[in-house]
């Protein structure tokens, strides 16, 4: 099911691999730690925490502790990843359809993981 939208977030966001990967983790399951993310994605605590610093700098996540990471609201943090994305790389801002329904797709998964 994430596959689709871990492969729109690389190919519109241009996240790589492992961040697409940490940001639906978070994102679909609640806030959680460098070595739970690298436990759960089997990859290493370094990657982990690179990965979960890298989108806090991108506008997808905040940053409980040091080592401890939330995601923002889907609706918004897709959207402004695309807005970053795009002045990094001196693209013309405007509606993209795929990236909106990014935060609609996943918007139901992030408020359900905060209302266990």
């Amino acid at each position: 099911m994430h596959s689709g939208i871990e492969n729109d977030l690389i190919r519109e966001i241009h996240l790589d691999l492992v961040q697409a990967r940490v940001y639906l983790l978070v994102t679909c399951y609640g806030k959680m730690s460098s070595n739970t993310i690298a436990t759960k994605l089997k990859i290493s605590y370094d990657e982990a925490q690179k990965a979960s610093t890298d989108l806090m700098t991108l506008g997808a996540f905040i940053d409980i502790s040091e080592t401890e990471f939330e995601a923002m609201h889907p609706r918004f943090t897709a959207v402004n990843m695309y807005r970053k994305m795009c002045e990094r790389e001196n693209i013309e801002f405007k509606r993209n359809k795929i990236v909106d329904s990014i935060g609609v797709i996943l918007e139901k998964l992030y408020d359900d993981a905060r209302t266990k």
